[in-house]
């Protein structure tokens, strides 16, 4: 390349925190120093919501926050820091949902937003203004403008709003199928089927492939964007050893009859040359038996370390899905 890389990619939740910020590490290493230049970031917003009045986008929130070096990294999500004081008076008050937890920092940055989206500025602009803050390092679009959410309809066909399963819940409760209310109608925000077409590398996080990246291929021209491109799309699984590393991905998995394993999952996305989105997938080396399997379904599939336990390990995979792209590369 002659140019600093151009590279997209499709997350959400912590994984793609993680993932980004190697993504991040990466270019750095590099020696690329404006990343924000080099690095876009399709953000799922399937589980947003509004809640006492405020909107709310968790997987949003979560990148931010990491690439900002303000998130808590004990819990996984929300702000360093941070203290419940306007939490416990909501729910003196009986407002909000006793179980789901605002922040006081964090829900400065939702009265923000809201009262942005009030004035009438998009998710997109929204997002654009708040990464002005901090310098992310990358370049954040929502998955679309509109409102779309992520519903959990159980056996006995009740529905619930993700954040409710998941919180609440824990996902102990059964889900017969997951849903998106408003994505049929939904289109991609602006810019983001440009930068899959410019893009000289998209990459699929290791977020959870039904309620992360899901919503996100949902979305009307995503998946054709992904199917046209001329870069190279590579995926690293988010099952290590038939496991899930953190989160409920099996849970979801089984909900929509896959198994949980990295071929699986790779299945579940596709080969380009045959209607997916994927050329190439990364699993795990406690997962090299599946290697075969996943090339047979015509997904290049290379064997790597995908632990990221720190920012050097999440570096050292995100350069190794960079280096996938290349058409050379192969399973040691």
């Amino acid at each position: 390349m002659t140019h600093a890389p151009r590279i997209v990619v499709l997350a959400g939740g912590v994984g793609g925190s993680r993932f980004v910020m190697g993504v991040r590490g990466a270019l750095r290493a590099r020696g690329i120093a404006d990343t924000a230049a080099a690095l876009t970031v399709v953000v799922n917003t399937g589980d947003d919501l509004w809640l006492s009045g405020v909107r709310l986008q968790p997987d949003v929130d979560s990148i931010t926050y990491a690439l900002a070096g303000v998130n808590d990294t004990e819990r996984g999500w929300g702000r360093q820091g941070d203290t419940e004081r306007v939490n416990h008076e909501l729910q003196e008050w009986g407002a909000g949902w006793p179980w789901f937890t605002l922040g006081d920092l964090d829900l400065g940055t939702h009265l923000a937003r809201t009262g942005w989206l009030r004035e009438g500025l998009t998710p997109t602009q929204v997002l654009e203004r708040m990464s002005h803050r901090w310098p992310l390092g990358a370049r954040l679009l929502p998955m679309t403008d509109s409102e779309v959410d992520t519903i959990v309809v159980l056996h006995d066909g009740t529905r619930l709003h993700f954040q409710e399963w998941w919180t609440r819940h824990r996902a102990t409760l059964a889900p017969a199928a997951f849903e998106n209310p408003g994505v049929e109608a939904s289109t991609p925000a602006p810019g983001v089927v440009e930068a899959i077409a410019a893009a000289d590398v998209v990459l699929l996080a290791p977020s959870n492939p039904v309620v992360s990246i899901g919503p996100i291929l949902a979305v009307p021209g995503v998946r054709e964007a992904l199917r046209a491109t001329a870069a190279p799309v590579v995926g690293v699984s988010p099952i290590i050893g038939g496991r899930v590393v953190r989160g409920m991905a099996d849970v979801c998995l089984t909900a929509i009859g896959v198994e949980t394993s990295a071929a699986a999952v790779a299945a579940l996305y596709g080969a380009r040359a045959d209607g997916g989105v994927l050329d190439a997938w990364l699993i795990a080396e406690e997962d090299e038996h599946l290697a075969a399997e996943v090339s047979g379904r015509g997904i290049r599939s290379l064997v790597r370390p995908l632990w990221m336990t720190d920012a050097d390990r999440s570096a050292s995979l995100a350069d190794a899905a960079l280096a996938a792209a290349r058409p050379e590369a192969h399973a040691p």
